[in-house]
């Protein structure tokens, strides 16, 4: 799999999700290639709750000041998220139906902080978001609004790998609480 860099396209470790992904979690290999889509794909029991984990996947090449793009999409019921510098999760979360922003919602600092704006979509419909770290700061947009504008993060949000947050960290992909499709992943060094 290929993350798009502002000067070309390139792959930092993420090709053949099998061998060069490092899944982190005791659990099965639930991520797949598909159709251009990085999913992550978990089995569900008849009232549509997922009924085994998968793994989390991280880039192998670290990033310390950044901007990253990219899609996702969330089946009903599910819960993952993105972590910047596998340190400060970006919550994905099928949270439609609440219609309220909540520090464990869709778009939020995990655990540090809700987005300003509840502006999730249904889960089955892909939803964009741009995300910027820069020192402790960290700016997201979410389908296009602005739901956190600086916020400082001195620590990691819950789930992170380590407590160095000063220092270059992956990209992870939470996949032990879900289902979820990326696609059009794009990051931008900063530094």
């Amino acid at each position: 799999f290929f993350f798009q860099a502002e000067d070309g396209i390139r792959d930092i470790g993420v090709t053949g999700v099998q061998t060069c992904a490092l899944p982190i979690y005791d659990g099965m290999k639930s991520w797949s290639v598909q159709n251009g889509m990085l999913c992550n794909v978990l089995k569900v029991d008849r009232e549509g709750n997922f009924t085994e984990h998968g793994t989390d996947l991280l880039t192998e090449e670290k990033f310390k000041d950044f901007v990253i793009r990219y899609e996702y999409q969330v089946a009903p019921k599910s819960n993952s998220g993105l972590y910047l510098r596998g340190r400060h999760e970006i919550q994905i979360l099928d949270d439609a139906k609440s219609g309220k922003p909540a520090n464990g919602g869709n778009g939020a600092i995990y655990n540090l902080q809700a987005p300003s704006l509840f502006v999730s979509r249904k889960a089955g419909q892909w939803q964009t978001v741009e995300a910027r770290i820069v020192g402790q700061k960290i700016t997201v947009l979410l389908n296009g609004v602005k739901v956190h504008d600086g916020v400082v993060s001195p620590k990691g949000t819950g789930g992170q790998l380590d407590d160095q947050v000063d220092q270059p960290g992956p990209i992870l992909l939470q996949g032990d609480h879900g289902a979820v499709a990326f696609r059009n992943i794009r990051i931008r060094k900063l530094d």
